[in-house]
């Protein structure tokens, strides 16, 4: 189905493993940090994860599984498909323990074994309805889009203001806008593009410099290329993000590689929103488990919040609407 090898890469954590927590109570405290306890919370649909990869995107070659240590009781490690990848495996001694998913994220490159093209995932973006390669890949390229969106001051989450902020000034000393998009005109205008997006570039053309870009919070398309690249280039600021155990406001994001690529022109220009829905848990979920239920979209992301309900009865209301579409188990478990 493809002429080269796809890997998917997928980060987890318990949040309520003991050990874990007892970990992470060593190193936090004050400071200009994000240790809010959504951002560890455990709803307990991994399994589907895995059973929505292997009905949905037979063809992937292997999952690289990340984890700080602690695996689900009922994950069959000996699947062939499945490698474990624990933090110390792959991210350098000095920066452990680490409890910032920005440092799991740009290390990814060093993990053994990694295909030249993958697709990483947070463990709260799932498959619904089949997928092939080239929703992820065309002509060896990552699918994506390129939209202009100004970073927005936003006090309910400040750190990622900064994250986005922090990542435009990187690239700004490597893309000037208004040569950029010059010479790659097609990529901010690409037909089947969301008409938000033509009316975001057209309005962002009035400004000389870069102010901030839009990004899909779903699964990504990389090539590893692209992390030693970065590497090669930004090694000193890349060092700084790696030294924040805890999400920081002075680090940078993994959308940093996702920009460079698309300001690169080292991507193929489509439209990856159209099968792709983002939703936040709330107390009132009916729209999020008709989606799932009708698989209205091949992609869904169930971004964590800060629920006021009955958590309990969510995760339940959740998985039995994932069990009706993943009814039985998948290889990757017991």
């Amino acid at each position: 189905m493809s002429k080269y090898e796809i890997d998917f890469v997928v980060t987890w954590v318990d949040g309520n493993d003991p050990a874990w927590r007892q970990e992470k109570a060593k190193y936090s405290g004050a400071g200009n940090w994000d240790d809010s306890e959504e951002r560890y919370r455990d709803w307990e649909l991994l399994q589907y994860w895995f059973r929505g990869v292997e009905q949905f995107a037979p063809w992937v070659r292997k999952i690289h599984f990340v984890t700080w240590g602690h695996l689900p009781e009922w994950l069959d490690t000996t699947n062939p498909k499945l490698h474990i990848v624990r933090h110390e495996d792959y991210i350098p001694k000095e920066y452990l323990p680490v409890f910032n998913s920005t440092v799991l994220e740009i290390y990814m490159h060093r993990i053994e074994g990694l295909a030249e093209h993958f697709v990483y995932f947070n463990d709260d973006v799932f498959l619904t309805r089949p997928v092939q390669p080239e929703d992820f890949f065309r002509e060896g390229k990552p699918c994506d889009m390129l939209a202009f969106q100004p970073v927005v001051a936003n006090p309910k989450n400040p750190t990622m203001s900064h994250l986005f902020l922090n990542n435009t000034l990187v690239l700004a000393k490597y893309f000037d806008k208004r040569k950029e998009v010059k010479a790659h005109l097609k990529n901010y205008l690409k037909i089947g593009y969301p008409p938000l997006y033509f009316f975001y570039n057209m309005l962002e053309l009035a400004f000389p410099l870069y102010t901030g870009f839009y990004n899909v919070h779903g699964p990504a398309a990389f090539t590893r290329t692209t992390f030693e690249e970065l590497w090669e280039k930004e090694e000193e600021i890349l060092k700084e993000t790696s030294q924040s155990r805890f999400r920081s406001a002075s680090d940078i994001s993994i959308y940093l590689f996702r920009d460079w690529q698309k300001l690169s022109n080292h991507f193929f220009a489509k439209n990856i929103q159209r099968d792709f829905q983002y939703f936040n848990i709330e107390d009132d979920n009916r729209k999020l488990i008709k989606t799932i239920r009708k698989q209205k979209k091949k992609v869904i992301c169930i971004n964590d919040a800060k629920v006021t309900g009955d958590v309990e009865g969510i995760k339940v209301e959740l998985q039995r609407a994932f069990g009706e579409i993943e009814p039985g188990k998948s290889t990757f478990e017991k």
